[in-house]
Formats: C-alpha cells, structure tokens, sequence
C-alpha cells in the first residue's frame, strides 16, 4: 500500500515515513501542495495531511476534492472549531500535534484492513512476519518522539551536533541516521573513537602526517579528516580528547582546513562534524579540561539520548526487536517473550542501556531451553549481570518516580493544576484497598498498619465507596 504524507516540516514527514513504513506502506513525502498533486500520478491508499502549507490550505485543498484516498489532518492549531471542519469536509480523522504514534499505527491498520479482500471460510490466514529492524533508533516515549523529530529537522543541513548519553545508548547509531538522512549520504562517514587512541597518536590519526615527520613515519598518510571530506566525520567521546589536540581541532572548525603533521601547507576540507560524549562537558570546562571555546561549536544542535531507566515504556518493542535480530543473526527460531518476562524487563535499570538490553538478548536467545522466556530465564540472565555490577532491580520509591512521571507526561501541554489532591485521591484508595485485603477486611488491623485513626479509615472507606465484604474472603 502507498502513503502520501504531505507536511512542510521535514521532523514530522521523516517520524511519520518511519512509523508507516514499519506497518508495511511505501511512504511518499510532499512539502507542498503541489508536490502532493503530482505525487498522486500514482494511486495513494491514505493521506496525511497539514493544515497550513507554503503554498496553500490543506482544509482548502480536501474541500476541493484534490485527494481521492482516505485523509487524516495534522495541525499544531488544535481547536474544536478545526477539528469540526476537518471531520464535515470528509477527513478520515483530525490528529493535533504532537500526535501518539500509536495512534498513527492504529490509522494506517485500519487502512489495511479495510481494503483487504474477503476471504473464503476455509482459506488459511495469510501470516505477515516483520522482520526485525535493524536500528535501535526506536521507542514510543515522549523523549524519543522528540529526538526524532529534532533528528528529522537537523538531518538535511550541515550543522554540527552534539550528541550526549550514557555508554551504550546508541550515541554512533544516531550520528550514522543523521549522516544516511543528509545530502552527504553517498560520500564517506567516518568514525573515531577519541578515547580509544593514544594522545600521542591521536593527532595523526585525525590530521594526517607527512613521511618522517616522526620516528616511524615511513610514509605519508591523509588523517580522517581528510577520508571524511566531502561526508562526515564522527568523533566519539570528544570529552576525552587532551586539550592540545582541542586547540588544533578549533582551528579546524573555524577555518575549515587541516595541516598534516610534519606539513608546509593546509588542506581545505568540507566535513559534517558530529561529536559525543557520555560526560558533562560543562563540568569539564569548569574543571579546566575542555575549551569553552571547543564547547560552543560543537554545540550547536544538542541532542540528548535518554536512558533506558527513564524510557521503560520503550523496553518491550526493543527487546522483541533485538531479540529477533539475535536469532536471525544465529539462524535460530526466536523463543517468545512472555508477558510477566517483559515486565521484569521493564523493572530492571540497564545502566548498559541498550547495549546491555542486546547482550542479554542474545544470551536469553541461545540459552532459553523452551519455546518461550519465563521470569526464571529473564532473572538468571540478570542475576549473571547483577554478580558483575551491572545493574538493579528499582526500588519502590523509583517505581512511583517512573509511573508519575509517564502520567505526567500522557498531560502534554495540558496546564495542569491542583495536582498533589488529584494525584492522592488516584494513590490513597489504591493503598486503602490493597491494606483492606491484606488485613482482610479489619478496620482495627488495617487502621493500625496505615497509622491512621479508626474513625479516619471508616471516613475513607465510604467516601470510596469500598465494600467491606469483598475484602473478607
């Protein structure tokens, strides 16, 4: 099926296009509305549409009768009275941004399933398997819907970015889809790791030498930035970089040139520079190890990966993605994650982040005996990283944290207030009800284990409408 997704904000295209594509369509992109007349030379199942574009109105535009396939309206301009106009001009649905993406899967399902031909009775399911993605880049979270819209804006230019995370967050992965998303996608990227060389070869490796330029300099050899020229060059954990090199790599940035060690002359090259860093840079400066100077042009377009602590919701679609990498990359059947599994998943802390979340795939693909991973196979493979220090389970107190901070995000841009009353009267009877059970039912036993009055819990238990007997079996 074929999707025409027409918006000038090349974020919310390049989000969109990846979503529909996972669910099967081949995306067209438009930025205007003549680019979307001309697209639709070629029959189009589904239409995502904005509101205002460059060169005309979207709501004009379905009105006119200009789309034939089913229309879904995007618009950061979310009033009732849009919404109204959209749904009685004939639009298949009106989505405010930012849109859920599940939501736009939902969308697109229903689609599919609508033009699906009948079947007969007896003819066998057609079973689609989805092959795994190949990209940890994924995640449903509010944190990562936002990296990837700031990715899809910030891929087309030739602006420098700074990438920052803790180790094994996929810091290289996303400084790879910037590269494969910008006009330089055919030209070189290349990669170094600033921590993994030595500071006395360090220079060499990024600038080049000339032959004898020092001992062991039998030859002449171009430096990475000169392999990257006319692509992009990533340097990995540019916080560890020493700050002699920091000041030869400004020069660098500002004139554009690069001089080999050992060399009489400058060579101009024209390289994308994206850096990272697991470290706090700000605090380095202030330390006296990194150039502020160095900071504020590498840090032109911050990009912050979460950790995977902070994105639990995003655990699932990733562990069933890595997990069916691993068996396709040993030629294994994949076992199936079980419900209770995942959840376990989801409670552990994976200071490794995703590349920790991969090793034990990887193991829990190989050593599952059955057909499917049980809690016992999850916390073995965990508890062989828990002996080496590499993770937790999170405590109660982190739980709460996690659980209030997604409620808090599922509010948006909802102005929110008189929280802490909503809030408890969400908790108290949650805690009233489980206290009840466990005392089964004894207002005395349950006043005493909440450490509140008898009278205080008879007053609780009816202005939750709790009956008493439910809780004494």
């Amino acid at each position: 099926m074929r999707a025409l997704v027409v918006d000038d904000d090349h974020g919310i295209r390049w989000i969109l296009k990846r979503v529909l594509t996972e669910e099967g369509f081949d995306v067209v992109e438009a930025g205007t509305l003549a680019e979307a007349e001309a697209a639709q030379k070629q029959r189009v199942d589904l239409v995502f549409l904005d509101l205002f574009l460059p060169d005309g109105n979207g709501m004009k535009a379905l009105t006119s009768g200009m789309f034939q396939a089913p229309v879904i309206m995007l618009t950061a301009e979310t009033t009732f009275g849009h919404a109204a106009e959209a749904y009685r001009e004939g639009a298949m649905e009106y989505l405010p941004k930012p849109f859920d993406l599940d939501e736009v899967r939902r969308l697109a399902q229903r689609i599919q399933s609508q033009s699906k031909p009948k079947k007969k009775p007896d003819a066998r399911p057609e079973v689609r398997v989805k092959s795994p993605s190949q990209s940890v880049i994924m995640g449903k979270s509010q944190s990562m819907q936002q990296l990837f819209r700031t990715l899809g804006r910030v891929a087309p230019s030739d602006l420098t970015v700074l990438i920052t995370g803790e180790s094994g967050t996929g810091k290289e992965l996303v400084a790879q889809e910037l590269h494969r998303l910008s006009h330089r996608k055919q030209a070189p990227f290349v990669a170094i790791n600033t921590a993994a060389i030595p500071a006395e070869l360090l220079e060499s490796e990024l600038f080049g030498h000339e032959k004898g330029a020092f001992t062991g300099a039998d030859k002449t050899r171009s430096g990475r930035f000169e392999e990257a020229d006319g692509g992009t060059l990533f340097l990995d954990e540019i916080g560890d970089m020493p700050l002699a090199l920091q000041s030869k790599l400004l020069r660098v940035l500002e004139t554009g040139a690069v001089q080999r060690i050992g060399g009489n002359h400058e060579k101009r090259v024209n390289v994308r520079l994206l850096a990272a860093t697991h470290q706090n840079l700000q605090k380095k400066i202030h330390e006296g190890l990194f150039r502020e100077d160095l900071y504020y042009r590498l840090n032109v377009i911050p990009v912050h990966i979460p950790p995977l602590r902070e994105r639990r919701d995003d655990i699932p679609e990733l562990a069933e993605s890595l997990l069916a990498q691993s068996a396709q990359e040993l030629s294994i059947a994949a076992p199936i994650l079980l419900e209770p599994s995942i959840a376990l998943l989801q409670r552990y802390d994976w200071y490794g982040n995703v590349r920790e979340l991969r090793n034990v795939m990887r193991r829990l693909a190989v050593l599952t005996p059955g057909a499917s991973i049980t809690m016992s196979d999850v916390a073995l493979a965990l508890g062989q990283d828990s002996n080496q220090g590499s993770g937790r389970l999170e405590t109660l107190e982190e739980a709460v944290t996690r659980c209030l901070k997604a409620y808090m995000d599922k509010l948006g841009y909802a102005e929110a207030t008189g929280m802490h009353r909503h809030l408890l009267t969400l908790v108290e009877p949650a805690l009233l009800k489980l206290v009840l059970e466990k005392c089964r039912g004894n207002q005395l036993k349950a006043s005493e284990m909440l450490g509140l009055n008898r009278n205080t819990v008879r007053k609780l238990i009816r202005q939750y409408e709790l009956d008493l007997d439910q809780f004494k079996d």
